[in-house]
């Protein structure tokens, strides 16, 4: 049995970043369900892994380890997976463009935040959908408009799959989900093409993890 551990939940997208670079890295791994629905991650034996309640929470290399750029960064590192260009301008480029949807986007579509807007909202509308697409699609609207500063081929920034992903292969998960319209967007629709047929996204489907 493989002493990496990671605290996941299926569909949540922080956890789905860090089992892209798992696979990418060829690191075998136990999952460990926080039912977020359920509330685990507020139980004590969670929150003293994550003092913030959130996962991923990965167990590797003796230490472990929160927040899922941290991890990705980390795995990066010392797996050499190669996520960011080594060129101060095309790296700063590339983070931003990962920073556009794990730093800006995805934050306020968690599933505690639309939560919350749902209560405010009594349950008027079509909550939490109506929430979540009128953040999602700007959101992606504008990933897609920062992608023509690179030469796709056939990732986000490259040949080989970058931190911006990583980043947003889990956000179109939620796309889809809420049912976002993404006709406009050619560019993240080749992008998520190349990723599905890539073993280590097709592997960290929230599909292959689901529960039952």
């Amino acid at each position: 049995m493989s002493d990496v551990v990671l605290y996941d939940y299926w569909r949540s997208s922080a956890s789905y970043r860090v089992r892209i670079a798992l696979n990418l890295a060829g690191i075998g791994y136990r999952a460990q369900t926080v039912d977020l629905v359920k509330g685990e991650q507020t139980a004590p034996a969670h929150l003293a892994r994550n003092p913030q309640g959130f996962v991923p929470v990965l167990e590797i290399d003796g230490v472990q380890l929160t927040q899922s750029l941290a991890i990705l960064d980390y795995l990066d590192r010392t797996r050499g997976l190669n996520l960011l260009p080594e060129e101060p301008v095309a790296r700063a480029r590339a983070q931003a463009l990962a920073h556009a949807i794990a730093v800006d986007l995805h934050p306020v579509c968690n599933l505690k935040v639309a939560r919350h807007a749902t209560q405010l909202s009594g349950g008027k509308g079509d909550m939490p959908g109506d929430w979540m697409r009128h953040f999602i699609r700007p959101g992606l609207l504008a990933f897609e408009a920062m992608l023509e500063g690179f030469e796709q081929a056939p990732y986000c920034t490259g040949s080989a799959p970058g931190l911006a992903d990583l980043c947003l292969i889990p956000q179109m998960y939620n796309a889809r989900r809420w049912q976002v319209d993404l006709s406009d967007m050619p560019r993240i629709l080749a992008v998520e093409a190349a990723c599905a047929d890539h073993p280590a996204f097709a592997a960290a489907h929230p599909d292959a993890h689901a529960p039952g």
